[in-house]
């Protein structure tokens, strides 16, 4: 079981190759360029050991994109092939275009770890090693991974991550052994409702947004209790500020999550994380792959193989994974089913906010399954529903899982929120108006004394 399976060239690709655009245009993160110099090679802190003892940690300096230090700690190559014994393959555990993972334990401090080797002929160059030695210095939330440190000793190009104990959600949901106990519905939704609050600080409150682009279940780790983490930053953007709506970038990710717009114009926007979120969403529901060619004709693609079943309820356990072996509420299918199929909308407009996902996900992850009570009980009964006032991060939107069961239907919620986004928009344009009327009045009484 690889911790960091998420490194395969395989998957890896430029989907829109015809359509690169020039990087220099691409909005970049501030402290690039000034701290390339800072990655010390971790042979230059040994120097500095003689009148130190232990380990040196940089120490954060201000965030305000101009002055950033880099508070990850810095290893040289040595350390890091003592933790890993010499890099060898009983401690591998992972492997993939960017270079292979190991499982190791620091010397100076006896923490386990786990170290990404990167390829030096592989997809992830000093660009990618340098964001995400950035983003994961600077973003810190209970559900993206710990980078411990880093070496960039001469032409090597390691990363240290804390070491997650269960490996990431593909390893306990795609492709299972016959002898291995699948996820249950109550850890599926535990593990939705975490993967997509670590997004939400990325989008809410990562100040400017960052936008994951490469969210997938190879990506998300599991720790004890199977808490999820985000992991593998090296493809991340910082999202539009200001005015603009989207950034223009190179298509890049991995196939089957990507979101169309994005695929089609290299468009980048926080809905592009979302869309992919529903994918992976998809995935927990029904245990199959986002692009499966071992499936018939048809059906290897997991969004167009789903849509169609979205407008017909006999269908939806079709839908559920058959490792659950029914062992799932139905109701807590319908409304999984709904937030999915809302995320996977081909306008990006339409799908709804990280925030109005993570209180639906919340809610649903907090709905305990028994699979021993009755029929009449599954689903939440009473206690089975969002109540209409109930309103969660994000827009605001209010999620209404409550009512019949027409409700419950993905067909229905999605028009509900569509009729919903209209309200929105013409609420606001009234705030605008409204504003821009007070100003010129004022403006005028001003004149007029």
């Amino acid at each position: 079981m690889g911790c960091f399976p998420c490194f395969d060239s395989r998957e890896e690709e430029k989907l829109n190759p015809g359509n690169e655009k020039d990087d220099s245009k691409e909005p970049q993160i501030t402290v690039m360029n000034s701290n390339i110099a800072r990655l010390s090679s971790g042979a230059d802190r040994l120097k500095l050991r003689n009148n130190a003892v232990g380990p040196r940690r940089e120490q954060p300096g201000p965030r305000d994109g101009t002055d950033v230090h880099i508070a990850s700690q810095t290893f040289t190559f040595r350390e890091l092939a003592a933790a890993t014994k010499n890099f060898r393959p009983e401690s591998l555990l992972g492997e993939g275009g960017f270079g292979r993972v190991y499982k190791g334990r620091l010397e100076s401090t006896g923490q386990v770890v786990a170290v990404k080797q990167l390829d030096r002929d592989g997809l992830q160059g000093n660009r990618e090693f340098l964001v995400e030695v950035l983003m994961l210095s600077l973003l810190h939330h209970l559900n993206l991974v710990n980078l411990i440190g880093y070496c960039a000793d001469g032409d090597q190009r390691l990363l240290v991550y804390e070491f997650m104990p269960l490996g990431s959600l593909e390893d306990h949901l795609l492709d299972l052994p016959p002898d291995k106990e699948p996820l249950d519905w109550n850890t599926r939704m535990k593990i939705a409702a975490g993967a997509a609050k670590g997004l939400e600080y990325l989008h809410d409150k990562a100040s400017p947004p960052v936008i994951y682009r490469d969210f997938k279940s190879s990506n998300i780790l599991l720790g004890e209790g199977f808490q999820p983490k985000l992991s593998d930053f090296g493809l991340a953007k910082l999202g539009p500020t200001g005015d603009k709506s989207h950034v223009s970038t190179r298509v890049m990710g991995t196939y089957g999550y990507c979101a169309p717009e994005y695929a089609m114009t290299g468009q980048l926007t926080v809905k592009s994380d979302v869309y992919s979120f529903g994918v992976v969403f998809l995935e927990l529901i029904t245990g199959r792959k986002a692009i499966d060619s071992t499936q018939p004709h048809g059906e290897q693609n997991l969004v167009t193989w789903a849509r169609p079943m979205f407008n017909d309820r006999r269908k939806f356990p079709k839908l559920a994974d058959p490792r659950l072996q029914g062992r799932y509420p139905m109701r807590g299918l319908y409304q999984a089913l709904a937030v999915a199929s809302m995320c996977i909308q081909e306008q990006a407009a339409t799908r709804p906010l990280i925030g109005d996902v993570v209180t639906a996900l919340s809610y649903l992850a907090s709905q305990a399954y028994d699979p021993n009570m009755t029929s009449k009980h599954r689903g939440g009964g009473v206690d089975g529903r969002i109540g209409k006032n109930e309103e969660g991060g994000g827009s605001g939107r209010k999620w209404d899982l409550e009512g019949s069961e027409k409700d419950d239907s993905p067909k229905e919620t999605a028009r509900m929120l569509n009729r919903d986004l209209e309200r929105e928009r013409a609420v606001a344009e009234a705030k605008m108006w409204g504003e821009n009327w007070r100003d010129k009045r004022r403006q005028s009484d001003g004149a007029n004394t």
